[in-house]
């Protein structure tokens, strides 16, 4: 008995890197939105090692043996601005235009004892290498090994006057011959993780399972700060004037190198009526860089473009440290079970108790400036979870459901003059929350070809007491408490011999309690009619997530297979959301849709052809200060068609044709209360332009079998994408920060792979 294997050696990993894509050669659906692969170098050395170490395959001829090795070689077409897309994960090295893969894959069962072994290594010899180890003894223990490694680069040109960029004392150097004229920065992430998990039958019914898992982020990202002059938390900082700077921003990435370890142990056990359930789960994070200290100089660009020293204030303020993501730790216990009354009745429970803590010291992770006697935040939260839930068929054609979550959140953090301006304080804000969710849901069995399902949910949130002598900034007001009813129903059945489908609509509303001023250190204001005059609420910023809102949705199913060769499925949805606050401001409607047709067709046992079309829209209405009314739209629209054939019992063929539009418009207008100035500006610019991005996926593959156990496989892919990012680039023109570093990507990128692999096959 042999294994087929259809992805030897992560081969097809190894190609999905080399231009950042995933999926199968063969499987047009699973890379709808994914970019192309390319291809990989496999040399024998490392499944010969490992065949000598585990012994011959002929010595087990009553067991199953098998394993591939692959060599290969390919390269990528495109210059480094045509992959920035591309090289966002494939693991090649900057201006690397090819790579050397070394990796494997051995399996090994054994019947009369029933273990099986398994290994598999891929790109050990990149920049994003796996390695894992699967052996297990059916019935009885099983042993779980993981090592992964992974490169994320930005998929921008940075260019740069910077010293020390990606340390946490970077030197900000404004470009003396303007933007454009430093050096190119690459920036990248990589996360090596290393896993392993153990379990093991202890006795009958009882079980013990045991993971860790480490890993650690090392790198620099995009990061930046900046500052705007006069403003009301820093007064000493003064503004522009015709020969000071007083507004800057730059670009200072963000260091990092932490380790994120996690461990998790649980205790099982059951019989044919019980079972029970207790775990504990720890998270530890450690961030190696406490704060960003960057070097400001005392003179930085103006809007215009000019060198002009900062204003009074500004050096200092830029140059304070930054504090980036503290070291913090998390615990958890819990235990859940459930309990059969009979056949058709059965109960389940789980409580949990967390806590969570964050005590960096601020000294140690180089903040200064903290209130008088304080060196820690110290916080603590201690979460407690309950969920208690029973099922029933008390009928033949009817079954019930229902279960009770409870969750409250307990915010211990000790309070502190942490904000100071000018002669106000403020301390920091506890954040206490509890949240009650009912469900009930009923199924009911109208014939055999039909069912349907009715369900209510309920979901109550209480924030707490908001802290008194905390402040809240950018909002007019909170609100404590905020309740949901949804209901839903479905209807689900065989229409005809060969369709079935499903229909379900979903409404839900939300409300709250009244709504709470904050008075800036004094506590709140409790205002129950918020259309009072005078009160400021006509004008007022308010969060969506606490406003009361409408929701419904209607979802469409359909799956035809009207012969043995052809099938179709068909899914569409439509969603709103009503939002309604005090204020004229803010969101007041949000939409979607979205429908896809997937169909598979086999002409015959050698030749089948699949594809899709997805179509979706989001909508968002938006009012804003000073009249502006903003209606955002996106549009994303993907087709893609694959085939995949054997001319001959030696031969095959496939290929995949894949195209992505997605259009995001901002459409703009003004209401009477608008400024002229704010006319003029849009009259002039016709207001935020189109975002656009485009892109041509094709990927051709033939694989020639040259005995049972040896083939010849050569790979084409060809990628093309268009990106219009205004945030970035505009008509050509790169983003431009204070000091003259610009952020670019190229408007047009097309890169391609040209890959040929030998592939070897062992098995008995």
């Amino acid at each position: 008995m042999t294994r087929h294997l259809s992805n030897p050696c992560g081969l097809a990993r190894a190609r999905e890197r080399l231009l950042g894509g995933h999926g199968s050669s063969g499987d047009l659906n699973a890379a709808r939105t994914r970019v192309p692969r390319g291809a990989a170098f496999r040399p024998t050395a490392l499944a010969m090692a490992l065949m000598a170490a585990l012994g011959a395959t002929q010595t087990w001829a009553a067991d199953t043996v098998d394993s591939t090795v692959t060599v290969g070689g390919g390269i990528i077409i495109g210059d480094r601005g045509d992959r920035l897309l591309a090289d966002q994960y494939n693991g090649l090295r900057t201006g690397q235009d090819g790579a050397v893969l070394l990796g494997a894959e051995y399996y090994r069962r054994i019947d009369d004892t029933g273990t099986t072994f398994r290994f598999n290594a891929s790109d050990l010899l990149g920049e994003s290498r796996e390695l894992s180890l699967r052996w297990k003894q059916r019935g009885d223990w099983k042993l779980l090994l993981d090592y992964a490694q992974t490169v994320r680069r930005d998929p921008f040109v940075v260019n740069t006057g910077l010293a020390g960029a990606g340390t946490t004392t970077p030197t900000v150097n404004p470009l003396s011959g303007g933007p454009g004229t430093g050096s190119d920065l690459d920036l990248k992430v990589k996360r090596t993780a290393l896993g392993m998990a153990f379990s093991k039958v202890v006795a009958q019914g009882l079980q013990l399972d045991v993971s860790l898992k480490g890993e650690r982020k090392e790198g620099a990202r995009l990061f930046g700060i900046g500052m705007t002059c006069p403003s009301a938390v820093a007064p000493g900082c003064s503004g522009t004037t015709g020969i000071t700077t007083g507004w800057a921003l730059l670009m200072l990435p963000e260091p990092i190198d932490a380790h994120h370890s996690q461990v998790e142990a649980r205790l099982s056990y059951g019989t044919d009526r019980f079972s029970l359930s207790g775990g504990y789960y720890g998270s530890f994070y450690r961030n190696d860089h406490g704060s960003l200290n960057p070097g400001v100089p005392d003179s930085l660009y103006n809007p215009l473009g000019t060198l002009f020293p900062l204003s009074t204030g500004l050096q200092s303020i830029l140059s304070q440290p930054v504090a980036l993501a503290p070291d913090n730790q998390a615990h958890q216990i819990d235990l859940g079970g459930t309990f059969k009354f009979d056949s058709r009745t059965r109960l389940n429970f789980k409580v949990s108790r967390a806590q969570a803590t964050q005590n960096q010291d601020f000294t140690a992770a180089g903040l200064t400036g903290g209130p008088a006697g304080v060196t820690s935040l110290n916080g603590r939260v201690d979460t407690t979870r309950a969920l208690l839930g029973v099922s029933s068929r008390p009928l033949p054609r009817l079954s019930l459901l229902g279960d009770v979550r409870w969750e409250e959140r307990d915010d211990r953090t000790p309070l502190a003059l942490y904000n100071v301006e000018g002669t106000e304080t403020y301390t920091n804000r506890r954040l206490p929350y509890k949240k009650l969710r009912g469900r009930l849901l009923g199924n009911y069995q109208f014939t055999t070809d039909v069912r349907g399902s009715l369900g209510v949910d309920s979901e109550a949130i209480d924030r707490g007491v908001f802290t008194a002598s905390s402040a809240v900034a950018g909002i007019t007001a909170l609100r404590q408490k905020t309740d949901e009813t949804s209901v839903h129903a479905e209807l689900r059945g065989r229409v005809t011999d060969v369709m079935t489908g499903s229909i379900a609509v979903v409404s839900s509303r939300r409300d709250g309690s009244n709504w709470l001023r904050d008075n800036s250190g004094l506590g709140v204001t409790e205002i129950p009619d918020p259309s009072v005059p005078g009160i400021g609420f006509d004008t007022g910023i308010f969060m969506p997530t606490l406003a009361n809102r409408r929701r419904d949705k209607l979802r469409l199913n359909a799956e035809f297979q009207p012969s043995e060769g052809l099938s179709i499925q068909l899914s569409a949805e439509q969603g709103r959301d009503r939002l309604a606050a005090p204020g004229i401001y803010g969101v007041r409607r949000v939409g979607m849709n979205l429908a896809t047709l997937d169909w598979d067709y086999a002409f015959n046992s050698r030749w089948s052809v699949n594809g899709y079309v997805s179509r979706g829209q989001q909508e968002l209405d938006q009012a804003r200060p000073s009249g502006v009314v903003l209606a955002y739209d996106n549009t994303s629209t993907s087709v893609g068609i694959g085939l995949s054939g054997k001319p001959s019992s030696q031969f095959e063929v496939g290929g995949t044709l894949a195209l992505i539009d997605d259009l995001s418009t901002y459409a703009q207008s003004l209401t009477s209360t608008a400024a002229p100035t704010d006319a003029a500006l849009l009259a002039a610019t016709g207001g935020l332009p189109d975002i656009v991005f485009r892109q041509a996926q094709l990927k051709l593959f033939a694989k020639w079998t040259l005995d049972k156990r040896s083939a010849i496989r050569v790979d084409l892919v060809h990628q093309h994408a268009k990106w219009n990012d205004w945030a970035w680039s505009a008509n050509g023109a790169p983003f431009v920060y204070s000091d003259g570093t610009t952020i670019n990507s190229r408007a047009s990128q097309t890169a391609s792979f040209i890959g040929v692999s030998y592939i070897y096959h062992w098995a008995p």
